[in-house]
């Protein structure tokens, strides 16, 4: 049976209001919802501290962290399996050695620096404080470098394009530490093949971004890297760490593709930051 005029009429009044009711409960809900997960913001804390008779372990993170959740939730719960592994081992060690003694609980304290990002980087730097015995405690530096874009950990060698030659980098940074050591009395020079001492090789260090002037998304621009040297890396214990600064127009023609357009300016501060970024 056809349905007269009138009532085809109806039907479409009827689908059309269904249609625009439909709309606008999308619309709703749209309006409602969460922003896009790059936006979004982890919770969760950013401090651990366990103290027992056998170890004292802590880990600090920066505010910054929490605008990556995946990043956050990783390493989060990595360095917290880590540090109770530590003490567990400084349980296992003291009981061996006897039980009680005058030395107190070994100490581990891991702190994550303040960010630097740009509009597809987000680095920090990482220091690892360990105190187990023995002449002094320890202190190694390392490198976060996450690509927000691919949510992914990447390497130092990440940013520089394949088959890039480096030399011209490396010389620069064996410049820099050497000028950095005039400034501390009694430091060694290293050079080119040093028997003790020599210039470093890029693929054995640790990187993070400096930040810089130049304006951009999320940030701005990386104004240079900071490269990290701790003790013994570029001379003896006695003379410390060194974390040297190179502006980006050092490498900027270095770079990878991908990571090219995240650096530019100039470094806030270049050089030798070690008093500036050593753990106090």
């Amino acid at each position: 049976m056809i349905p007269s005029r009138s009532a085809r009429i109806l039907l479409v009044t009827v689908a059309v209001a269904a249609s625009l009711a439909a709309c606008q409960r999308a619309e709703k809900k749209e309006a409602e919802t969460p922003k896009a997960s790059a936006e979004a913001t982890a919770t969760g804390p950013l401090k651990y501290e366990s103290a027992t008779q056998w170890a004292k372990v802590s880990l600090t993170l920066p505010e910054a962290i929490k605008t990556q959740p995946e990043l956050y939730a990783a390493l989060y719960r990595q360095e917290v399996a880590e540090l109770a592994k530590y003490a567990e081992g400084a349980q296992a060690d003291r009981t061996e050695a006897g039980g009680e003694s005058a030395m107190g609980p070994y100490e581990k304290t891991i702190v994550y620096g303040d960010a630097v990002q740009t509009g597809r980087l987000f680095s920090a730097m990482r220091t690892d404080f360990d105190y187990s015995g023995g002449a002094h405690p320890n202190t190694v530096a390392t490198a976060l470098l996450w690509d927000k874009t691919e949510k992914r950990r990447i390497t130092p060698a990440d940013l520089f394009a394949k088959g890039a030659d480096l030399s011209s980098l490396e010389r620069a940074l064996c410049d820099a530490v050497n000028t950095a050591k005039k400034a501390r009395p009694g430091a060694t020079p290293v050079k080119v093949g040093g028997d003790m001492w020599s210039c470093p090789k890029l693929k054995d260090l640790a990187i993070v971004l400096a930040p810089g002037d130049a304006p951009g998304q999320s940030g701005g621009k990386a104004g240079g890297l900071t490269f990290l040297f701790d003790a013994y890396a570029v001379g003896p214990y006695v003379e410390g760490p060194y974390y040297l600064t190179l502006p980006a127009s050092t490498f900027q023609s270095l770079l990878a593709p991908a990571y090219a357009s995240e650096f530019g300016g100039k470094p806030l501060k270049a050089g030798d930051v070690t008093d500036d970024l050593r753990l106090k």
